[in-house]
């Protein structure tokens, strides 16, 4: 049985490890449009617009997962680079950024540290670069 659920980079989303209860996917294509005298805009296809994927999960450490998860998700983030992302049954989605890390922290235990942890991950998925 597979237990990942997808990955980012070598970052794997798992049962065993931090796991998420929601992906969302969004994907958009884009339209040109020129205004015609008396008639609706000409309408021409441009191609794929934005993609986007956003994570929702729960991080319990005392269960499964740990601080350092998030901390290495901010990592990645930061660095700027674009990562491949990767479903669980061998799918790749793509190359992606993130956007954002957004957590809300509750039951706070002694130490000021979350029992549980809502955490939520944005992506966008970008194109790898035109070799020149």
């Amino acid at each position: 049985m597979n237990e990942q659920l997808l990955s980012i980079g070598m970052f794997v989303f798992g049962i065993p490890r931090l796991a998420y209860n929601e992906l969302e996917r969004r994907a958009g294509w884009r339209w040109g449009e020129n205004e015609r005298y008396g008639a609706r805009a000409a309408a021409q296809f441009l191609g794929p617009g934005e993609e986007k994927l956003t994570l929702n999960g729960v991080l319990v450490p005392e269960i499964a997962g740990a601080y350092s998860d998030i901390e290495r998700l901010r990592e990645m983030a930061a660095s700027g680079e674009a990562w491949p992302v990767t479903l669980g049954n061998g799918e790749v989605l793509g190359d992606f950024v993130i956007l954002n890390v957004d957590e809300r922290w509750r039951h706070i235990i002694a130490g000021g540290r979350p029992r549980v942890l809502d955490f939520a991950l944005d992506l966008k998925r970008v194109d790898p670069e035109q070799p020149r």
